[in-house]
């Protein structure tokens, strides 16, 4: 995945570029990755970068014209076409697209520089005026940066592998992190999967110099807390003019845009107040095998109707035959973070990135918007945790579920960056990954949202009505449209809810408890012809029919180690009865099958 990593030694340490080295191999997965290095003996740094092809960080390091400020770089930024043109008045040269203004706006703002950077970032900047060192994230903390200190040297890597790699004493799992994960299905806070090794938090700003660190941040959510909450009208007309604003920042690119198309209104008000680009967007939505969901019908009317191209990315029969070195994969990269039943992702961007490297989609408007929220306890099994290990996993889940705070603060600071980061994860591993919904101005502004817009669809409608009223009349897959009211509107969206949450149960399956009744449903559900409807990640089933080979060869292997988290003796009936139908445990096998992996690949067969 594009990343950084680097040591920063308190003692001259000539070996360390050689460390840098395998730090950046180890997190160098595609071929189309672009890798340097950089080192500042006199600061004792060492670093290193692996970034995309054409990407905005593909053409570092960033130099100053006197090459005494260096910027090592991860991500993208998105400022204000303002902020270049006052750049290039004053002598700067750069490109249009890339990460280079980055090094002349710090130039001319000094420290007051990080705080106005926009975007999904992580950076190291070497001021060598000052004899300082600056290692910095985005607000969010969506741009990992995981790290260790001993007692000669500070280590950092945008992967936890790379630490992992040069630092073998450091591979085993954390108790408390891997009790987070099986609460949650993440790792929490500052917390990760790995002893010794933990998360820099969002917004931060650590210094070094003369062998000490300062750690400061930039930025604090508290600054946003504070905002004055305005009236309804006032919210959406400010809304409406800011996402207008913000907008073609994310649409600028050397490459084709890729619109990773919904039928959600998250991707409809991208679509209604889209920018006219050359070329124009192309536009995709990712289906299964063979049905074609609602989500996918529906996308590629609104795609016909803005003139633009679509494409249907379907799961292949290959993705099951070579299921297991998918799920590796996944692991692997992810560092665990995205287990056995996200290896959908890699291999939909992949094919999503055939047709362009750059994804612009709704990502996270839910969440920022309508308070859509996926972050609450997993409940796995009784008898799948350990007695001794139990208390630990519920006093985290009852830590966690009294602590959310202001609620647009929970969704930004916590649930995206702690729980959500797996997919966006995998999908950078491809993709330059987009997303308008993260970015500050939006933000900041969700905070002064009145309570009658939350959880109402009512701003999002009201955008793509007054922008593109065409595109209001296309039903959302919840059965939304335009302002349509009346008995006809609301039997929609009732029939649409209804059909979501019952192909939701197929696809899930019922409680393990009810499992038996799982044939007699599938039953229902196919005569109503909502199988498939919504849904078409299909793991229950698929654990049982097209990978149960793979689930119960290696489940047996985890089943002859003894485990400090899980009963082992538990799985072989839980791995038996998921097959045979008499009982639910997708995300016990997944647990399972995520943290062997890890176990596997980045412990015992990462080279040393």
């Amino acid at each position: 995945m594009p990343g950084i990593a680097g040591i920063i030694s308190r003692k001259p340490a000539p070996e360390n570029s050689h460390l840098v080295d395998a730090m950046v191999e180890t997190m160098r997965h595609e071929r189309f990755y672009l890798t340097g290095a950089f080192a500042a003996g006199e600061h004792g740094v060492a670093a290193g970068w692996v970034a995309q092809e054409n990407s905005f960080a593909a053409g570092q390091i960033f130099r100053n014209e006197q090459k005494d400020l260096v910027l090592i770089f991860c991500g993208e930024c998105f400022v204000p076409a303002e902020t270049k043109s006052s750049l290039k008045q004053k002598g700067h040269r750069f490109s249009d697209t890339g990460g280079d203004y980055l090094i002349h706006l710090y130039k001319e703002r000094g420290e007051k520089f990080f705080a106005e950077l926009n975007g999904l970032f992580s950076a190291l900047l070497i001021d060598r005026r000052q004899r300082k060192v600056f290692l910095f994230n985005d607000r969010y903390g969506m741009e990992r940066i995981y790290w260790h200190e001993t007692a000669d040297a500070f280590y950092f890597a945008s992967e936890a592998k790379a630490l992992l790699r040069v630092l073998p004493e450091l591979r085993e799992f954390d108790p408390e992190g891997v009790a987070h994960f099986l609460a949650y299905g993440s790792t929490l806070g500052g917390r990760t999967l790995f002893r010794g090794i933990s998360l820099l938090p969002g917004g931060s700003l650590w210094k070094f110099s003369d062998g000490e660190c300062a750690r400061e941040k930039y930025f604090s959510p508290a600054a946003w807390e504070s905002q004055p909450v305005l009236d309804s009208e006032d919210f959406q007309s400010k809304f409406s003019e800011t996402f207008n604003k913000i907008l073609p920042r994310y649409f600028a690119s050397e490459s084709q845009i890729g619109l990773s198309l919904t039928a959600g209104l998250d991707t409809r008000m991208i679509m209604a107040c889209r920018p006219a680009t050359e070329p124009m967007p192309v536009c995709y939505t990712f289906d299964g095998a063979q049905t074609t969901t609602l989500d996918a019908r529906l996308a590629a009317r609104v795609a016909q109707a803005c003139g633009l191209e679509h494409h249907i990315l379907r799961i292949g029969s290959d993705f099951f035959s070579n299921f297991a070195a998918h799920a590796d994969r996944t692991i692997f990269i992810s560092d665990g973070y995205f287990g056995a039943i996200g290896a959908h992702e890699i291999y939909l961007n992949r094919l999503a990135r055939a047709l362009t490297p750059v994804r612009l989609g709704g990502a996270f408007g839910g969440e920022i918007l309508r308070e859509v929220s996926t972050f609450k306890p997993r409940r796995l099994a009784a008898d799948f945790v350990r007695p001794d290990f139990l208390k630990s996993v519920d006093d985290c889940a009852r830590q966690f579920a009294t602590s959310r705070g202001h609620r647009v603060t929970a969704a930004a600071f916590k649930e995206i960056p702690w729980n959500i980061f797996g997919s966006p994860v995998i999908c950078r591993s491809q993709l330059n990954f987009r997303t308008p919904y993260l970015d500050n101005e939006i933000v900041a502004l969700a905070y002064q949202m009145p309570e009658e817009l939350r959880r109402s669809p009512q701003l999002a409608l009201r955008v793509v009505h007054d922008h593109n009223a065409s595109l209001g009349r296309i039903p959302t897959d919840m059965g939304y449209a335009g302002e349509a009211s009346g008995l006809s509107a609301a039997a929609r969206r009732v029939f649409c809810k209804v059909t979501f949450k019952l192909d939701y149960l197929f696809v899930e399956g019922l409680p393990s408890r009810l499992s038996p009744l799982d044939p007699l449903f599938k039953t229902c559900a196919s005569a109503l012809g909502i199988q498939g409807l919504h849904k078409y990640l299909l793991y229950r089933s698929w654990f049982r029919h097209e990978l149960a080979a793979y689930v119960r060869d290696t489940m047996a292997g985890c089943q002859q180690t003894e485990s400090p988290f899980w009963n082992s003796t538990f799985l072989a009936r839980m791995v038996q009865d998921h097959i045979a139908g008499r009982g639910n445990y997708v995300q016990e096998i997944n647990t399972v099958l995520t943290l062997d992996a890890v176990e596997r690949l980045l412990f015992r067969e990462l080279p040393k």
